[in-house]
């Protein structure tokens, strides 16, 4: 009798869990794609313009080989990025400071990207090396202030995304590093030995996916193996739960916090890196795109968990390609995929709106 209510409370857990990971964002994403579509008859569209834009985020995204290529590429730092905002939900931290560990990283990996020759995967491996650790000094800054000051992390890294603003500027004007002949802030080139290498060059040489989406797709499961099935992913999920209790149990909360937040800015600081080597090839002033702001929204839409992050990272790259498409096709601006992620976000956020309109996805209590 005792093992089998053990068996339906497990059940129900598991229940609950599946529920939250998989129906609220599939709900969440409807709902906001139905409203902005509303939005969109609301000022004046027609039905035909309304079907047009719908049918141009779909095709935009997933409709052939190029739309795909377009929605893996842009989705690829978003992944990067959120997997380190997703390791700060774990260890209840709000690392707001992705898009200055994004610049910091990309930065550093654009200068070894020009100024260093070596052979292609020795240097590869160096630029995104050096990004990534670059990204994790950074946010290592907000990380120790948390831990040994009390300094609040979403603070710090609004402050530090500024710093990262106008450093980039200030790097960017640099004769080392400014492209010769130019009085903008743009920077040289990197070499042909720090691109990533695209994946379908042979089907089609304009196809811009690269095997940074494979590199993120070995951090979604590195990620989670070190979060589920290691000792610093339990501490950081422990401190994240209860800090009390996880001093109370002999964790050392700050070097947690610390480590917590220097893994964040280590996966941000690789999308940096691999936008860099993998699509633009130099840094310009406003390169980041306001990727590390976006991938919050990932992080969230994925429920912090690893493959959650992975497949929210794809939707909002298909959002990006998809958007694309759809001003082409139907002239719709680009803000409305702007409205839509907001309300994507507004919905996971508040998971009780979700389920109060679809209760039938969720059954009784």
């Amino acid at each position: 009798m005792k093992n089998s209510i053990k068996i339906k409370q497990a059940f129900s857990v598991d229940r609950t869990t599946f529920q939250d990971i998989f129906f609220i964002p599939i709900l969440a994403i409807s709902l906001a794609i139905s409203l902005g579509l509303l939005l969109l008859l609301l000022t004046g569209e027609s039905y035909q313009t309304a079907l047009t834009a719908l049918i141009a985020l779909f095709v935009g995204s997933f409709g052939s080989v190029s739309a795909l290529s377009e929605t893996l590429t842009a989705a690829t730092p978003l992944i990067f990025a959120a997997l380190g905002i997703a390791i700060g939900f774990r260890a209840g931290l709000f690392n707001i400071g992705a898009e200055g560990q994004i610049i910091v990283g990309g930065l550093a990996a654009v200068i070894i990207g020009f100024s260093v020759e070596l052979p292609l995967m020795l240097h590869l491996t160096l630029m995104l090396s050096v990004g990534a650790a670059f990204g994790a000094g950074y946010a290592f800054i907000s990380g120790w202030l948390k831990a040994f000051t009390g300094a609040h992390e979403v603070i710090t890294t609004i402050m530090l995304n500024l710093i990262a603003f106008r450093l980039l500027d200030f790097f960017l004007r640099l004769p080392f590093i400014q492209k010769e002949g130019r009085n903008d802030p743009i920077s040289k080139s990197v070499l042909d030995t720090a691109e990533l290498p695209r994946l379908l060059v042979l089907i089609d040489p304009n196809l811009r996916i690269h095997a940074g989406f494979l590199l993120a797709i070995l951090a979604v499961i590195l990620v989670y193996w070190i979060i589920f099935h290691t000792t610093i992913g339990f501490e950081f999920r422990m401190v994240g739960t209860n800090l009390n209790a996880a001093k109370y149990a002999g964790v050392n909360s700050s070097l947690t916090i610390v480590l917590a937040m220097s893994a964040a800015g280590l996966c941000a600081g690789l999308a940096g890196a691999s936008q860099i080597s993998g699509v633009l090839g130099r840094a310009t002033s406003g390169f980041s795109a306001g990727i590390g702001f976006d991938a919050i929204a990932v992080a969230l839409l994925g429920r912090a968990h690893p493959i959650g992050v992975l497949f929210s990272g794809i939707l909002f790259g298909a959002l990006v390609a998809g958007g694309r498409e759809m001003q082409v096709s139907a002239g719709v601006s680009l803000d409305l995929i702007t409205v839509i992620q907001a309300l994507i976000i507004i919905f996971v956020a508040a998971p009780i709106l979700v389920k109060s309109i679809f209760p039938w996805f969720f059954g009784k209590k």
